[in-house]
């Protein structure tokens, strides 16, 4: 439905995820039965939980764990791991550095290069611990160091940026990435964000993109929205982009899976965003949170250091619990943020959809008052909900 905004603009309405629910069908499941594999680039994944590559949140040993509970975790190309051969030094300066001097902190210690040397060791060692190596840049990076990760041995590159497109106008003289000879020439999967709309997720496929993420400026440490003034809200911006999907596999045949992309606090979240079109979905702030995270409790955007216009802040999201009880349980917190796998498989039983591809396909409503329904003495006790 349309509405007018005024007389020169026609709108629609777009949702976010905490003004949707979910509905119960005729049927329910054993959640021990549900089954929550997915695949990305030829990869199989029991887990559809991707952790991003923030430098709060990824590191050697965060990639090799969630790797081996059946997760995801990408390193950033562009990050302290990558400029600095010994990164902890540099982390525990932004762990610790006021509010007031942490911007020109950041863009102060982004300064340094990036060492070529240090790509490959980081991959090398992800890979020699038995995880696997999902890398991540930016269309600067994949246009600068496109031969050395073709050669690095990385399982996955994901192209990030604040919006991609495969029609970017740049000035005249500067090198513009060919997003098609990327994805089909640099001879490993390539994952493909951010968008927010059915036409865009189109043409990156066509382009040749092995996933598209979707989300801009929801995530928790990100402040693209109040910046830029752009996004959608990820209840539609979901719905959308898995509707390109749908239609990409009846053209083609081909399957590309889509990953939800920031704004995702909850196993609640989670849910929701699978039952909008979602194949997976891609968490900060909730990876951060563990005790094996680098950022010891604090979390920022990939676009905070940025020296002209910076795009996320940093934020404390404190220490609750190891990557385990996060992610596989068992909960120790009472508000949705641990054992989000098996809220997924609690869900997945209660709606009566045994795989991913079921859970697709669950009732949505819009339901503003789900989440403050009946919790006044959460919220007022600052317990559960409320917190």
């Amino acid at each position: 439905m349309n509405f007018q905004l005024g007389r020169t603009k026609t709108v629609r309405r777009a949702y976010g995820i905490d003004e949707i629910a979910l509905v119960p069908g005729d049927r329910t499941v054993d959640p021990e039965i549900t089954k929550t594999n997915w695949k990305i680039g030829g990869l199989e994944r029991d887990i559809p939980i991707i952790a991003s590559a923030m430098d709060g949140v990824v590191d050697v040993n965060m990639a090799i764990a969630l790797s081996n509970i059946g997760a995801l975790g990408v390193l950033n190309l562009e990050g302290v791991q990558t400029r600095y051969e010994d990164p902890e030094l540099v982390l525990n300066k932004i762990r610790t550095t006021g509010n007031e001097d942490f911007v020109p902190l950041m863009q102060e210690i982004y300064k340094q290069p990036i060492k070529e040397e240090l790509i490959l060791k980081r991959i090398q060692e992800i890979k020699d611990g038995g995880g696997i190596a999902a890398v991540s840049g930016t269309p600067i990076a994949a246009i600068k160091f496109k031969d050395l990760i073709k050669s690095s041995g990385a399982d996955l590159f994901f192209l990030q940026a604040t919006v991609v497109s495969t029609e970017h106008i740049g000035k005249q003289g500067n090198q513009n990435l060919d997003l098609y000879d990327l994805c089909n020439n640099i001879d490993i999967p390539v994952a493909v964000g951010n968008c927010v709309t059915y036409e865009v997720s189109l043409k990156l496929m066509r382009a040749g993109a092995a996933a598209v993420m979707v989300g801009i400026g929801p995530g928790a440490a990100c402040t693209s929205r109040g910046v830029l003034g752009v996004g959608i809200p990820q209840a539609t911006a979901i719905s959308d982009c898995s509707a390109a999907r749908d239609d990409f596999k009846k053209e083609t045949g081909k399957y590309v899976p889509i990953i939800a992309d920031g704004g995702i606090i909850t196993g609640g979240d989670i849910c929701k965003c699978i039952a909008c079109g979602a194949d997976s979905v891609m968490i900060g702030s909730p990876i951060a949170r563990s005790q094996e995270a680098p950022g010891k409790g604090f979390h920022w955007g990939m676009a905070t250091p940025s020296p002209v216009l910076p795009r996320g802040t940093r934020i404390k999201v404190g220490t609750t619990g190891s990557l385990e009880s996060i992610i596989c349980g068992p909960a120790i917190l009472d508000d949705g943020t641990h054992n989000l796998l098996g809220a997924l498989k609690t869900s997945m039983g209660t709606l009566g959809a045994i795989n991913i591809k079921e859970m697709q396909k669950v009732e949505v409503v819009v339901a503003p008052s789900l989440l403050t329904e009946g919790k006044v003495y959460q919220k007022a006790q600052q317990l559960g909900m409320g917190k």
